[in-house]
């Protein structure tokens, strides 16, 4: 069960588009005001400054999951 679970967060993970928009309205507003490339640049450095908590988060999981194998 918890392996079904797991391959469909992998495939749903790996299915989302590389280029996504992770702007917020300002953010938005602030980058049509600058032009294209500086926006995509924008862009992502907010992908990158989004993507540490998440792994880090990604880490505890992983080290909560090995720890409580059992329990599953």
């Amino acid at each position: 069960m918890m392996r079904a679970v797991v391959s469909l967060m992998m495939i749903f993970l790996l299915s989302t588009g590389l280029e996504s928009q992770a702007q917020c309205s300002i953010c938005t507003k602030t980058a049509q005001q600058l032009g294209e490339k500086p926006a995509k640049a924008l862009n992502g450095g907010i992908i990158y400054l989004a993507a540490t908590p998440l792994a880090i988060l990604g880490i505890l999981g992983f080290r909560w999951y090995k720890a409580n194998r059992d329990m599953f």
